[in-house]
């Protein structure tokens, strides 16, 4: 029979429990770490509040340290009969300590230990992405400053357009990345506030020290009104993954051109065969599965996205059992978008270019806005200037094409092909990374002297 924390002794449908439980089990695996953590932090609130003693504070926390051991070598892990992470836990402390291992429970709720389990769970995956992130930037960047002087066609509707250079395509998809960092900022800020004390969401009839709890967890502050509390379960998911959208879609558009350039018929890019999967059939493929995988996953992102909104936004106030439901979508997403992240940075290092074919699909007619502006430049009206050059494209007399150093001297101004601004790219991707870092220095070091070991930082 399946083990719970509401029980009172009576004997509960196996179909319930089933049904009630679910995938619970499944998503609660990757929360053991931060629940144990949570009821380390949960300790100091009560210790500190004088409602657990020294002694037996001192066997709880030497004992929950202990199963946060096992738990990270794998020798501690969710029954199949509890019904949830909170539940191996509680049950596990009882089992060593007898009647102090009840005390834990002592003025929370499994609301705010899945709220405050979660919370670590984001900070740290948002975290983690924020990094990931910088490294796509960064091979992005680098990518950018060897092939700066690379001139290929930009396009748009798919046409070629206008002279464009790899150096600018990929300082580009590394300025977006940057652009995404800041959700992700703003996201942890949000997510950064500890929710122990709130318990179901109205608070209890106890002194606990919610800041203390706060402090040793890592967080930046406490979230004070605890209705606030559990009206955020739900809304901070959808927070975290409305934050890393932007990273799965410009990581998507990135592999989309990869996928473009580097098939037979645009050859800009080499895919090399590291990067490559073949066919079972056809000796001749080299199939670039990573990106169209990348591509799919920033797809099914939408998905991941669409699930959580209606869960957390249709609901009245207080806690309700529909919001177990976000846990799994938001871990698939956040997953998904690390993996997307992690590919893509290990990708663009191994990226070959082919100066030739680059070279040679610089058609004429991609210069007739150069040649129009040089007009306007003469003294022309510019709407003139562009009828006459459509009308010597039109007769078969395309412009004059322009070679590489034309084409550079005359893009001079910020963010063009011969002004990339790659300096301060780099010093930004730099700021970025410190900054990143120190945040998440701060929180490995509170969760290790919290824990009595060294964590380890990702």
């Amino acid at each position: 029979m399946t083990r719970t924390l509401w029980g009172g002794g009576e004997r509960l449908s196996e179909q319930v429990c089933a049904f009630t439980v679910g995938d619970d089990r499944v998503w609660d695996a990757p929360l053991l770490e931060w629940d144990l953590l949570g009821t380390l932090g949960h300790l100091v609130a009560l210790e500190n509040g004088g409602l657990v003693g020294r002694r037996d504070a001192g066997r709880l926390r030497s004992a929950i340290r202990r199963l946060l051991a096992d738990a990270r070598r794998g020798a501690f892990a969710i029954g199949e009969d509890d019904e949830d992470v909170h539940t191996a836990v509680e049950h596990a402390l009882v089992a060593r300590l007898g009647a102090v291992g009840e005390t834990i429970h002592l003025g929370r709720s499994r609301n705010d230990q899945v709220a405050v389990d979660l919370r670590l769970y984001l900070k740290d995956a948002l975290l983690s992405l924020g990094t990931s992130l910088l490294d796509v930037a960064d091979a992005l960047a680098e990518f950018a400053r060897r092939h700066r002087c690379v001139l290929l066609p930009g396009y748009t509707h798919q046409r070629r357009a206008m002279p464009s250079t790899l150096g600018l395509w990929a300082a580009g998809y590394a300025e977006l990345l940057l652009d995404d960092l800041g959700p992700l900022s703003a996201a942890l800020d949000l997510i950064d506030r500890s929710p122990l004390g709130s318990a179901a969401g109205f608070g209890v009839p106890l002194p606990l020290d919610r800041a203390a709890a706060a402090r040793a967890l890592g967080f930046a502050g406490v979230q004070r009104n605890v209705t606030a509390v559990a009206a955020s379960r739900g809304k901070f998911e959808v927070v975290a993954l409305a934050a890393a959208w932007g990273v799965a879609h410009d990581l998507g558009k990135l592999a989309w051109d990869v996928i473009l350039f580097t098939s037979e018929e645009f050859g800009f890019l080499l895919l090399p065969a590291e990067l490559a999967t073949g066919s079972s059939i056809m000796p001749n493929k080299r199939n670039p599965d990573v990106c169209e995988l990348t591509r799919g996953r920033a797809a099914l992102f939408d998905g991941y996205l669409a699930q959580a909104v209606p869960l957390a936004g249709k609901l009245p106030g207080g806690y309700h059992r529909d919001l177990q439901l976000t846990k799994g979508t938001v871990m698939r997403g956040l997953d998904a978008v690390a993996e997307m992240a992690a590919m893509m940075a290990a990708a663009i290092p191994q990226l070959g270019v082919d100066r030739e074919r680059c070279t040679a699909a610089l058609s004429p007619e991609l210069f007739a806005t150069d040649e129009a502006l040089r007009r306007a430049r003469g003294g022309a009206p510019f709407r003139a200037a562009y009828r006459e050059v459509a009308a010597k494209l039109e007769s078969g007399a395309p412009p004059p094409a322009l070679g590489l150093d034309a084409v550079l001297v005359s893009r001079t101004a910020l963010g063009n092909p011969g002004n990339l601004g790659l300096a301060e790219l780099r010093r930004e991707i730099g700021r970025c990374r410190r900054a990143l870092a120190g945040r998440r220095r701060r929180f490995a070091r509170a969760l290790a002297a919290l824990a009595g070991v060294p964590r380890k930082e990702n």
